[in-house]
């Protein structure tokens, strides 16, 4: 019986023993991952402070915001921690602050991209942090984002997601209010950017496309009209060869009653139809299937100085420019008021006798134009490393209307505030139609040659070398062989162009821009100014420059406009340039 009861607490001894062992073997698995799971924590815990407490000493130093690189510095560490702790308590918090400085940045640089950043970030809190307390944050400040963009109903989307995933958190009243504020989704863009003027369209029918392939097809026709000047677009399918012809009066044979245009082996959708214009320089345009090859246009005159006939490529299209009588009368009477002006020594010419800023010019230069290049769709150059021109120019012609305004307390407008695409021959439309006196189109430069850098400035006239005819085949979208085309016909469309002004004003724009940017960065290289038949000045009744800032496709160059301090000098250069030119001018006409 001993022996059994011995037997039986030995068995039940080495099953607890036995137990205990491997229970022993199990503890400090447990509890080495908690301890490493706390130590990662720790690690995440004590790399975010370090880094909010920089943070929170950028946020107080304003000295640090013109250099972009301070906030991508900050950014980078912020998204580490959320790249290094992906499942700590921190690594929403770490998102959240790097999108929440991308859209500080916008603040200051302007940037369309630092939105777009800004937005994937508070998308990866949302989609990887559900349940964190910033997931409805991050949606509404996506659809904060999404309105500063231009995307109203993308942003109206966001709060109502906001309002439906976390209607128990606390955005829940800021997306409902910014729902019933947001405005509903605009049927036209922004005034800058309105695209088209007024027009008709008639596409064609899928009978009529089979019937007449092979036919460049007559899409659009748009105009834009002033008091003294009137510009017809006749968009096509594909090129076509044209002739042109005119009608004179029966009884007053010196006065053009219409021009038209016979477009060959073309068509137009539909019938025959008729726009009326009349704005006292054009009364209507009549298109019609003149025969089975031939569209004509018709364009008929009321009281007409000049017109102008070009066309253009990518897309195809004729463009018309029709200038009034009324322009002759504004110029006389523009030099009458100088004149009045002088005589009344004082009168109107502000402080310590001088003439005022409309005077000073003699045409009433109190209103300007800027043009930042290519946009929307049309990115321009493209850097080694993806920088853009659009984003650039359109940044350097903010900072030039706040220095024109500040500098000179002229009207300064622009062709495009934000990032949209507005075709060539509107851009020179819109300085037309609203009177400018100056036409200023801002661009970044590229070469094939990578070495190539330098600042220069360009007037409308013939190209004097290849890098000239080159560059106006990139800034046109077109090919060399159109630009040399086109300057066979371009004796005739500069006919009333500003040459000698635009030149001047070039002169004047390139110096101050060398010697301001000279200041800082030695190396610059001035180009000189230059001339070229650049379609966005084509047809400008005033003063106008195109101004290659630096080149995009040179590495040290495209990080330089890549900083908003260099942009902010090039800014000050083209304004400082802008009024030298209108001393130059006012002291030749006090002389006269």
């Amino acid at each position: 019986m001993k022996n059994r009861m011995s037997e039986y607490f030995s068995y039940r001894l080495g099953v607890l023993l036995f137990m205990l062992a491997f229970i022993m073997l199990l503890v400090p698995g447990h509890l080495a991952a908690a301890t490493s799971s706390s130590a990662i924590e720790q690690k995440a815990e004590q790399a975010y402070r370090l880094v909010k407490k920089d943070y929170g000493q950028f946020n107080h130093d304003k000295k640090q915001w013109p250099k972009r690189k301070n906030w991508i510095r900050l950014i980078k560490r912020f998204t580490s921690i959320n790249q290094s702790y992906p499942h700590s308590r921190r690594a929403d918090d770490a998102l959240f602050l790097a999108a929440s400085l991308y859209s500080s940045l916008y603040n200051y640089s302007g940037w369309d991209a630092d939105l777009q950043r800004a937005n994937d970030l508070y998308g990866k809190v949302v989609s990887d942090y559900r349940e964190s307390r910033l997931a409805d944050d991050s949606l509404y400040h996506m659809g904060l984002n999404a309105g500063k963009l231009g995307h109203q109903e993308q942003a109206r989307a966001y709060f109502r997601q906001v309002i439906q995933d976390f209607p128990q958190g606390d955005m829940l009243s800021k997306a409902k209010a910014r729902l019933i504020l947001a405005p509903a989704p605009k049927k036209n863009p922004p005034a800058s950017c309105i695209s088209g003027g007024t027009g008709v369209y008639r596409p064609a029918s899928p009978r009529q496309k089979g019937k007449l392939k092979g036919k460049a097809r007559v899409d659009n026709i748009r105009y834009w009209s002033s008091p003294t000047y009137t510009r017809v677009v006749i968009d096509l399918d594909h090129e076509v060869s044209y002739s042109r012809g005119v009608l004179k009066h029966e009884k007053q044979r010196d006065r053009i009653k219409s021009v038209y245009l016979d477009l060959h082996n073309s068509f137009i959708s539909g019938k025959s139809r008729t726009i009326d214009i009349n704005d006292g320089i054009l009364k209507k345009v009549k298109l019609a299937q003149f025969n089975k090859q031939t569209v004509r246009t018709v364009i008929n005159l009321d009281s007409v100085d000049d017109y102008k006939i070009f066309d253009l490529s990518n897309p195809p299209r004729i463009v018309i420019d029709v200038i009034g009588n009324r322009a002759k009368e504004r110029l006389a009477k523009s030099h009458t008021e100088l004149k009045g002006a002088q005589k009344a020594g004082g009168k109107d010419t502000g402080a310590a006798g001088q003439l005022s800023l409309a005077q000073q010019l003699g045409l009433g230069i109190g209103k300007i134009v800027i043009d930042p290049g290519h946009g929307g769709k049309d990115p321009g150059a493209v850097g080694p490393h993806r920088v853009m021109e659009k984003d650039i120019v359109l940044d350097i012609a903010l900072r030039l209307k706040k220095e024109l305004k500040k500098q000179m307390d002229c009207q300064v407008m622009m062709t495009r505030d934000h990032d949209c695409f507005i075709p060539l021959e509107e851009r020179t439309v819109i300085a037309n139609t609203k009177k400018a006196d100056l036409f200023v189109s801002i661009h970044a430069n590229a070469s094939r040659n990578r070495k190539a850098h330098g600042i220069e400035t360009y007037f409308l006239n013939l190209a004097t070398d290849k890098e000239a005819m080159e560059l106006a085949a990139l800034e046109n979208a077109t090919s060399t062989k159109k630009i040399s085309d086109l300057q066979l016909i371009l004796n005739d469309l500069m006919r009333n162009s500003k040459i000698s002004e635009s030149s001047r004003l070039a002169r004047a724009v390139q110096d101050s821009l060398v010697k301001r940017l000279k200041s800082k960065y030695r190396d610059v290289k001035n180009l000189g100014v230059k001339q070229a038949p650049f379609y966005v000045l084509i047809g400008a009744q005033m003063p106008s420059i195109l101004v290659e800032t630096s080149f995009l496709s040179h590495q040290k160059e495209e990080k330089r406009l890549n900083s908003a301090a260099y942009r902010q000098k090039v800014a000050e250069g083209i304004s400082a340039g802008i009024k030298v030119y209108i001393e130059q001018v006012k002291m030749a006409r006090l002389r006269r």
